[in-house]
């Protein structure tokens, strides 16, 4: 069954061009699977058109979070396609996160930048575009509580103090430093907009609370404004590495195939209510 796969957009042409590469990943992984991206702004194809002229297909968003997009601007798109097409037949996925491979796919990223995945001299920044929507916020700051290196790439037995959060704005989100069972100094969640800590109160947070590196990891799907000003308000505000965007890793083409897996045992038209 195709796959069409609907990105945010963006004026930037750097970021249609991260999708496709992306969705490239997902065809050398899944050979024969039809597969083709849309967009609900900015570029083209749009959604009704990537769908017309198919009776039945996967729709499944290229979001990191569930939030206004993924809730009211993708249903809305697909009711413009079945307009188009009144039969139609969707089998709506759900967004790329939360899920495990995406905290591979930031560790590589990190690697990539010169940091060892776990390394106790080393607070993180996640950074994510934010929203009005407290729950995705909320997802992200889970993530950062929550994130360990993954099996395979932690930087060995760690010493140190007992974790615990760090004092400041920041609150529960941030972890650290790191104790014995192994972990960054600290992870803090920040958010590009719509919600707080912003990215460079977070780097001089974790630089007033003494961490001795700081590397930020950007928890955006494609290169963008977000992404240039991001880093460049988090190297201006003192951290010493930013890591690239999530791209097209190809852990990340994983997770797309385990989403339209998922999305072919949903019902069909769940997300048409």
């Amino acid at each position: 069954m195709p796959l069409v796969a609907v990105a945010h957009g963006s004026r930037d042409p750097r970021a249609a061009a991260t999708v496709e590469a992306l969705l490239e990943e997902v065809r050398r992984a899944r050979p024969g699977l039809p597969v083709r991206g849309a967009y609900l702004d900015h570029s083209a194809p749009t959604l009704a058109q990537a769908l017309h002229g198919h009776a039945e297909a996967v729709v499944l968003p290229l979001l990191l979070t569930a939030a206004y997009h993924s809730r009211v601007d993708l249903p809305a798109a697909l009711n413009e396609a079945r307009a188009r097409d009144p039969l139609l037949r969707v089998h709506y996925g759900d967004t790329l996160g939360p899920h495990p491979l995406l905290v591979s796919v930031l560790e590589r990223r990190l690697a990539e930048a010169g940091v060892t995945p776990g390394d106790p001299g080393t607070a993180v920044v996640l950074v994510s575009a934010g929203s009005s929507d407290a729950r995705a916020n909320a997802v992200v700051a889970d993530l950062a509580r929550t994130w360990r290196p993954s099996p395979g790439r932690a930087s060995g037995p760690l010493s140190g103090p007992t974790s615990g959060p760090l004092n400041g704005p920041l609150g529960g989100r941030a972890t650290g430093p790191a104790s014995g069972g192994g972990g960054w100094w600290a992870v803090t969640a920040a958010y590009a907009s719509a919600a707080g800590p912003t990215p460079a109160e977070a780097v001089a947070l974790l630089r007033r609370a003494g961490a001795p590196r700081v590397a930020v990891a950007p928890y955006l799907l494609a290169p963008g404004y977000f992404a240039d000003k991001v880093r460049r308000d988090t190297l201006a505000a003192g951290a010493d590495v930013v890591a690239d965007v999530l791209g097209p890793a190809p852990e990340l083409a994983q997770v797309v195939l385990r989403r339209y897996e998922a999305a072919l045992r949903a019902p069909v038209d769940a997300a048409a209510s």
